[in-house]
């Protein structure tokens, strides 16, 4: 069946990318710049489509960063849907752009040219004979480096792992494969994804592509950093209580975090948690959104996973925010936020509020989140990781060893007043969504800091007393069960990446990806809010 409508979606964009040739051939308000690049076509997510093609041009990309900035200005006419632009070429430039760049940001961390250049040639070989396409083909997709990668090293930032080569994809690797991609690198994330900060006993910190003596955050914050310095067009990446949302906010790109079940999470030592996902990350919405669609699928030993991605539309075609009810909150009303990023933030509202039907301050009770978070947090480091705690706590970092350590002096009474309380702070939250669309604040409660913090101990000169405290922006939501869209929103006070995050409840990821597509589409049209691009680039 899904053959059958790939081939009929192929035949309706094969007949609109004809018009749209003849469009951008004789139309006179075409300008002479795009004229003299249609012909060299841009990188996005939308390059390929789950269409037969039979020719490809061998065009190189000499001009990469330029390709990648006029990306946004062509996606929408469909002019990458012709073809012209080589996976071999493409994957050559992702390369260059890590020889480039890479010494620097340390995001990319493992990465075999010879079986990359392996995948692109297939890819491109692929299209030449016409086979059918998956949505991602020929496209280079960065892999977190807590995911296993068959014949990549995958050391998940631990000693324990350094030198582990697996003989097989895990099942999100898998899937990503299925559409066509090119699993092209591994990237940087703390020990087992443990921390704020991207940095592990094995390959060193990553930094901030914006300031490099500053982190880009974590867990995410290989994916996130090499995202920004166009080192491929898409990447992978998780979140339990922000691990995705703060690095993509810290380093201006996209990352969405869906709701527990729609990407399958068949290696959780804890099936029956919904906290940590998995998701995509990409410097769009819509490139984003192409990545979710490949994650996406039904798999039965996720015990969350539906047939809700079934119902996921090819493209999202953005939302009318004219019958959109926004409620947004600088601080969730429970969590510490710097003073000058609450006032960076309402200010950012500002520009943007009168486009929703209706816009206020206002926020669910999150009740004892802190707490609960604590607790539930301690329990599932304790089920994750108290064997290697027993057998190799000398091999591990300080955060693992932190949170196994807080979670062994948790009772039962504690884990079973903790998931009562979830539960509460749960129907809070879907309540409070009778009343509104979407709920938007900071991505982030402070400005990316010194990559050589752990994480940030005050706020406002307030002590924070857990190292996850500064997190709670993206924990208390967490504790909700929420799905959320990380998305730029210009620069703070220290010129470095703002993010907001758009909250939804569970199971309205279709709906919160079209809302953030309106959105980002009146963001990038004023200069305090559109996605910023690192001089490093």
């Amino acid at each position: 069946m899904r053959s059958i409508l790939a081939k009929i979606i192929g035949l309706l964009l094969a007949f609109n990318l004809a018009l749209w040739a003849f469009f951008l051939a004789t139309d006179d308000f075409i300008t002479n710049e795009v004229r003299q690049i249609k012909n060299q076509l841009v990188v996005t997510a939308n390059l390929y489509s789950k269409i037969t093609v039979p020719v490809l041009s061998n065009l190189a990309l000499t001009d990469f960063e330029k390709s990648v900035a006029l990306q946004e200005l062509l996606a929408d006419t469909k002019l990458i849907g012709n073809k012209k632009l080589s996976p071999l070429e493409l994957t050559k430039s992702c390369i260059e752009q890590i020889e480039k760049l890479n010494t620097s940001i340390n995001a990319v961390v493992a990465i075999d040219n010879a079986d990359v250049l392996k995948q692109a040639k297939k890819a491109e070989n692929d299209v030449m004979s016409g086979s059918e396409l998956g949505l991602l083909h020929g496209l280079p997709v960065g892999i977190k480096d807590l995911n296993i990668v068959k014949n990549l090293r995958s050391t998940s930032g631990s000693k324990i792992y350094e030198n582990r080569i697996p003989e097989s994809d895990d099942t999100i690797v898998e899937d990503i494969r299925s559409e066509g991609a090119i699993i092209f690198c591994k990237t940087n994330t703390p020990e087992f994804g443990a921390g704020g900060n991207t940095k592990n006993f094995v390959y060193g910190a990553t930094s901030n592509p914006f300031d490099l003596t500053k982190t880009p955050a974590g867990s995410s914050g290989g994916s996130a950093a090499a995202l920004a310095c166009n080192m491929m067009p898409l990447a992978n990446g998780s979140d339990y209580g922000g691990s995705l949302r703060t690095p993509a906010g810290f380093c201006g790109v996209n990352g969405f975090r869906p709701s527990p079940g729609l990407v399958p999470a068949t290696e959780a030592a804890v099936g029956l948690n919904p906290f940590s996902v998995q998701g995509p990350m990409g410097r769009s919405v819509s490139d984003t959104y192409l990545l979710l669609q490949a994650q996406a699928n039904l798999n039965r030993m996720d015990p969350f996973s539906s047939f809700d991605s079934i119902s996921m539309p090819q493209e999202l075609i953005g939302a009318d925010l004219s019958n959109i009810k926004m409620a947004y909150s600088a601080d969730l009303g429970c969590a510490p936020v710097d003073n000058e990023i609450k006032s960076i933030f309402l200010d950012k509202v500002s520009t943007f509020k009168s486009n929703f039907r209706k816009s206020e301050q206002a926020e669910p009770d999150f009740l004892d989140v802190h707490n609960c978070f604590e607790v539930i947090r301690g329990f599932n480091y304790v089920a994750s990781h108290k064997e290697r705690f027993d057998n190799s706590k000398d091999l591990l970092g300080p955060n693992v060893i932190d949170n196994v350590e807080r979670g062994l002096k948790y009772s039962l009474s504690d884990v079973s007043w903790a998931h009562v309380m979830q539960t509460k702070i749960y129907r809070n939250f879907r309540n409070f969504f009778n009343e509104y669309d979407v709920l938007i604040c900071p991505a982030a409660s402070v400005s990316p800091y010194p990559h050589e913090q752990l994480f940030v101990d005050e706020i406002n000169g307030e002590k924070m007393p857990t190292y996850m405290r500064w997190l709670s922006l993206s924990y208390a939501t967490t504790m909700a069960i929420p799905c959320v869209w990380a998305l730029p929103c210009g620069l703070d006070h220290q010129q470095m990446p703002f993010g907001i995050q758009l909250i939804a409840p569970a199971g309205k990821d279709v709906d919160l990806s079209e809302i953030a597509k309106s959105l980002e589409s009146i963001l990038i049209k004023n200069e305090a809010t559109k996605r910023p691009v690192p001089q490093i680039v």
